[in-house]
């Protein structure tokens, strides 16, 4: 990597010096694109003096402590709940229903049908149904379709060719040649002892003592309260909502219409103009509304029932049983265990390592380049311009009016009569 980064060093070197020797021998041609040459010099090469860095490689020694793992075994006693069915024996007090048969003795009354005859007067009311006829008017709509002129102005569009002149510079290039100096870089591969230091490690055996804690159960009794749900039958008295549907008439006020009217005007004398000008008379707001339309709606009428019903409740009994439970008891105990440690010892190594070295060799170069001289030359082009002349021009439109016809028509409808 060093040796890498000496080469990209001397090659940005070398380009830096590169524009300075080409400059120097083109008298300056080189720097402007389209110059002539200020002078016939002879082109030569100026060598310059340049520093380049050089690395070198040194070996230190230098020490740290590592601090590394250590596997080391031990047993540990765990506790794993293991399940276990066990029986017992739990009194518990049922109601249990017993049935017995009674006899008791009530009154009915029983009902004894007997065939009577006995004359009833009642009024019919025969209906009688009468035609009549009425005449009514009615306003049939009648459309008319018809036409008349209108005049609307077109814009046409009337084209122009004009011709106009101009310049465009045209490149004319021109081939030249340089000479410049390059800086080839040679490789050569030499060798050299380098001593290192290696840490060896050295593994030692230790034992120590530890104390574990270790569980011991035991099994103890104790007794505990519970509560036991028993349903008790009940009778209880709601109201319940109920209720029928009426229908009701109530009274819609019409929405109130505004509406604009213009008072009739009057013709004014107009000194300025000597002549009688028409005067449009003031605005007037008018407000009119219809009579009222009648409605009908339901509406629930809401009544309460009382009733008696059949319920439940659960009443909670408390009980007494017996119940078996493990306390964990710690108990120390101590232990040894065997562990390996393991020590860095330093040791001295001799390698031999090959390594490169750059050395720069001036090299003549020339490379060709081409220069750009812009010529004027003129031309001439042809466009079109667009001017909008304006048309007068007349069409035909259809058109309906609606015109209001009266009509008479006779309608038959029945009445009932009594």
């Amino acid at each position: 990597m060093r040796a890498k980064f000496v080469v990209q060093a001397l090659a940005a070197i070398a380009l830096t010096v590169l524009p300075t020797v080409a400059w120097a021998g083109y008298c300056g041609a080189a720097r402007y694109n389209g110059c002539d040459p200020c002078c016939q010099k002879q082109c030569h090469t100026v060598m310059k003096t340049v520093r380049c860095v050089k690395w070198e490689r040194q070996q230190f020694t230098r020490c740290r402590t590592v601090y590394d793992r250590v596997c080391q075994e031990r047993t540990i006693n765990v506790t794993r709940y293991v399940r276990e069915q066990r029986q017992k024996e739990v009194c518990y007090t049922v109601c249990k229903p017993v049935w017995e048969t009674k006899t008791r003795t009530y009154t009915v009354c029983k009902p004894v049908w007997e065939t009577k005859q006995r004359e009833v007067c009642y009024t019919v009311c025969k209906p009688v149904w009468e035609t009549k006829t009425r005449t009514y008017t009615v306003c049939k709509p009648v459309w008319e379709t018809k036409q008349r002129q209108v005049c609307y102005t077109v814009c046409k569009p009337v084209w122009e060719t004009k011709t106009r002149t101009y310049t465009v510079c045209k490149p004319v290039w021109e081939t030249r040649q340089r000479t410049y100096t390059v800086c080839k870089p040679v490789w050569e591969t030499k060798q050299r002892e380098v001593c290192y230091t290696v840490c060896k490690p050295v593994w030692e055996t230790k034992t120590r003592t530890y104390t574990v804690c270790k569980r011991v159960w035991e099994t103890k009794q104790r007794e505990e309260t519970y509560k036991v749900r028993v349903r008790v039958p009940y009778t209880r008295t709601i109201q319940v909502r109920s209720g029928h549907w009426e229908t009701q008439t109530y009274e819609v006020a019409r929405p109130v219409c505004t509406k604009t009217v213009r008072e009739p005007g009057q013709l004014v004398w107009d000194p300025n103009q000597c002549k009688c000008v028409y005067k449009c008379g003031p605005c007037k707001t008018l407000t009119c509304q219809g009579p009222p339309r009648t409605c009908c709606k339901r509406v629930w009428v809401p009544t309460c029932e009382t009733r008696e019903i059949k319920c439940c409740k659960t009443v909670c009994e408390t009980r007494t049983r017996t119940v078996c439970y493990k306390v964990c008891r710690m108990v120390r105990e101590q232990r040894s265990c065997d562990y390996k440690v393991c020590r860095m010892v330093p040791e001295k190594r001799t390698k031999t390592v090959c390594y490169k070295v750059c050395r720069m060799v001036p090299e003549q170069r020339t490379c060709s380049y081409k220069v750009c001289r812009m010529v004027p030359e003129t031309k001439t082009c042809c466009y079109k311009v667009c001017r909008m002349v304006p048309e007068q021009r007349t069409k035909t439109v259809c058109y309906k009016v609606c015109r209001m016809v009266p009509e008479t028509k006779t309608c038959c409808y029945k009445v009932y009569g009594a």
